[in-house]
């Protein structure tokens, strides 16, 4: 692909999962690839692999020394590493720190690298970033109460990001997949076993998905294509969809 050919990219949480299918992907397609993890042994196990550049570390501070790795310049970041967090139960005692976590990983690593990268790609007029949201960054999530508000969060700096840079050649896409099948699903319990594991696709799909996406030069990647459906609906009746997400809270909490 043209787009991505010779480009110098960056994936977080590319150890494993969707971080480390788009990195194999852009690895693919001619890109040159710093893998970034918290785990350093997967960082350097998916770059030896794809004849990338391990750069492990945390993703809100990792742009200075993928930029090193990569000669100097970035081309594409993929703010890809995310967490989800369990806390949807307010009568549940609050878990402060995970909700800060799930901020921090989930929205201001995006909003850091940003920063980063956005003075460089303005003055050259060129840049890609690519952020891995969620269905529930258009929707929700049950169970989830930080993980859910955060991809809401995710979404909407992505969406500010493309409305404001797009006629500076700033290019940006948010991918928002329903269920796939990575340690995070596993993660996410019976109310993941309830909503998204019926439908859940590979990493390998979302990477598809994000190049036909590239391809067609698209803000939003929907791997799910009936998400726009869900979209829609919750939009055009407020009421009626919230009275449906509530039927499936209650037959979660039944079954759970």
């Amino acid at each position: 692909m043209e787009a991505v050919q010779g480009a110098k990219v960056v994936v977080t949480g590319a150890g494993g999962g969707i971080g480390a299918a788009l990195a194999r992907r852009f690895a693919g397609q001619g890109a040159q690839v710093v893998v970034n993890d918290l785990d350093a042994g997967r960082a350097r196990a998916v770059a030896d692999e794809i004849g990338g550049i391990a750069v492990p570390g945390d993703a809100s501070s990792v742009v200075p020394d993928a930029r090193d790795a990569l000669g100097g310049t970035v081309d594409v970041y993929c703010a890809n590493a995310g967490v989800g967090r369990d806390g949807g139960d307010p009568g549940a005692p609050l878990d402060e720190r995970g909700w800060a976590l799930s901020w921090d990983v989930n929205v201001m690593a995006h909003v850091r690298a940003a920063h980063a990268l956005l003075p460089e790609w303005l003055e050259r007029g060129s840049g890609r970033f690519v952020s891995t949201v969620s269905a529930a960054g258009l929707l929700t999530m049950i169970g989830t109460a930080p993980y859910s508000v955060t991809k809401h969060g995710a979404y909407a700096f992505a969406e500010w990001l493309s409305l404001t840079y797009r006629h500076r050649g700033v290019k940006v896409h948010a991918i928002c997949p329903q269920g796939v099948r990575t340690d995070m699903l596993t993660a996410s319990g019976s109310a993941g076993d309830l909503v998204l594991r019926p439908t859940a696709i590979e990493p390998d799909d979302v990477a598809d998905a994000l190049f036909h996406g590239i391809d067609e030069d698209r803000f939003l990647i929907l791997p799910h294509p009936e998400v726009a459906e869900y979209y829609q609906a919750r939009a055009a009746d407020p009421e009626r969809w919230l009275g449906g997400m509530n039927r499936i809270q209650r037959h979660w909490e039944s079954t759970g």
